[in-house]
């Protein structure tokens, strides 16, 4: 069961590196399963048993990045929502190459699909938190679009400082 464990993960890096690699120089349209299997230099059927469409490698990809950062902070002594923008945009600085290629691959919604699981609306909210919740969620998506958008001009400390001054 490990060693099933550890290929899967090879497997799964390995689809992950190529979809990264080949995004820099194509559309996300442009790269068929073929290719990209190809690339990864594995099988048809290992791409299948993991994903269902390609954009799954990138929402996997994008999961993986935002909750490593949401660990860290959780388990760091800032609590603020100010530190906590902070910290979010500073891992957004950290991994821009990243985040720029969604930007410029127009895939930048898929970020937007993360942020809104980890802090949107849930069916169990009232109405008046789910409000809020979505509030924050596409208003921290919107803030984030933006400033990948105009090429990421501000630092991290800087977009904190803007945000903490917003109101």
């Amino acid at each position: 069961m490990a060693d099933s464990t550890v290929k899967n993960t090879y497997v799964k890096q390995q689809i992950t590196d190529a979809m990264l690699n080949l995004l820099r120089t194509n559309e996300l349209k442009a790269i068929s399963i073929s290719h990209l299997v190809a690339a990864a230099e594995v099988s048809r059927i290992s791409f299948y048993r993991n994903y269902t469409e390609k954009e799954d490698v990138l929402r996997e990809y994008i999961n993986t990045l935002i909750l490593g950062w949401h660990v860290e902070y959780e388990n760091s002594d800032k609590k603020s929502e100010e530190e906590m923008l902070g910290s979010l945009f500073a891992h957004f600085s950290k991994h821009g190459d990243f985040y720029l290629l969604l930007s410029q691959r127009n895939l930048f919604h898929l970020l937007k699909e993360v942020l809104k699981t980890l802090y949107g609306p849930k069916p169990e909210y009232p109405n008046f938190g789910a409000y809020v919740a979505a509030y924050f969620s596409y208003g921290l998506f919107g803030w984030i679009e933006e400033w990948f958008a105009r090429g990421m001009q501000e630092s991290a400390e800087d977009i904190t400082i803007l945000l903490k001054n917003r109101k």
